[in-house]
């Protein structure tokens, strides 16, 4: 199995690995598809988190990440579990039309692969969708369906921030096996800032102006990091540095630092602030 695998940044647009920005949340289109947009389903604008599959009768959860967004200019854009990608769509009344796909490349582990191949089959060609409460649906001629539910943008503070992707430069690379989920971060309201940089925890302050961050000197702990972890907290020590450019793109947090190493991190709730 490969746990990790570099890319070009140029390839993961749809990743959010952009080197600058603000927060945002209105995952706007790279692009105008052509397609056109006539529907009494309110499907457009709206960050869709994908919740589940159901395949043949077999019902699989989604991973962290995995969305969909319609643009008003008939374009379809997410991330599949672990690669982004890009359609043409037509909706007319309740019926979406999804043309062929281009993606990304990134090998992600085996149950984050099987999930991406199941959606992306899923999502394709002709297919009825129904909104209730929030809840997305959409079935196929042939019974499967896919299970979504409309996402608010998280917010930069109050909001844990996982990190999930290492850039260097023009490249991006999963995190490698087994600290998949030890590097983290939260900034608070009072502008400090803590979490673990994969290895050490670590604590500092944050100023916010625009769509920069500037860190001051971060204050960690003294565990001796060895292997991979010790990888990992080297390139995040140069990346929480000064000044680095961010952007949030609904649950992902791309931060980019001038000597061009950066991040990737999703969202999942913090804990309220005591």
């Amino acid at each position: 199995m490969r746990n990790q695998l570099s890319i070009p940044v140029t390839a993961l647009a749809l990743l959010a690995l952009a080197a600058c920005g603000t927060e945002t949340g209105s995952g706007s289109a790279t692009g105008d598809g052509g397609g056109s947009v006539s529907t009494d389903v309110p499907l457009t604008g709206v960050h869709w988190s994908v919740d589940s599959v159901t395949v043949g009768g077999k019902k699989s959860a989604a991973p962290e990440g995995a969305h969909v967004e319609i643009t008003s200019k008939g374009r379809a854009q997410g991330n599949y579990g672990c690669n982004g990608f890009g359609a043409d769509v037509k909706v007319v009344g309740d019926t979406i039309t999804v043309g062929n796909a281009v993606q990304t490349e990134m090998a992600c582990d085996k149950s984050r692969m099987a999930f991406e191949d199941a959606l992306r089959a899923a999502f394709s060609g002709k297919l009825k969708a129904k909104i209730t409460d929030g809840k997305l649906t959409l079935t196929t001629d042939k019974g499967d369906s896919i299970a979504l539910s409309s996402q608010k943008p998280a917010p930069l503070v109050g909001t844990k921030w996982t990190v999930n992707s290492l850039v260097t430069g023009d490249t991006a690379s999963s995190m490698p096996a087994g600290t998949e989920k030890n590097a983290y971060m939260t900034f608070a309201k009072d502008g400090s800032v803590r979490g673990s940089l994969g290895c050490n925890t670590f604590t500092s302050t944050a100023k916010v102006s625009g769509s920069t961050i500037t860190f001051d000197r971060l204050a960690t702990t003294r565990k001796m990091c060895t292997g991979t972890a010790a990888m990992v907290e080297s390139h995040l020590l140069k990346v929480l540095k000064g000044k680095v450019t961010y952007k949030i793109d609904y649950r992902t947090l791309s931060l980019t630092a001038e000597n061009g190493k950066g991040v990737a991190a999703t969202s999942t709730p913090a804990l309220p602030e005591k």
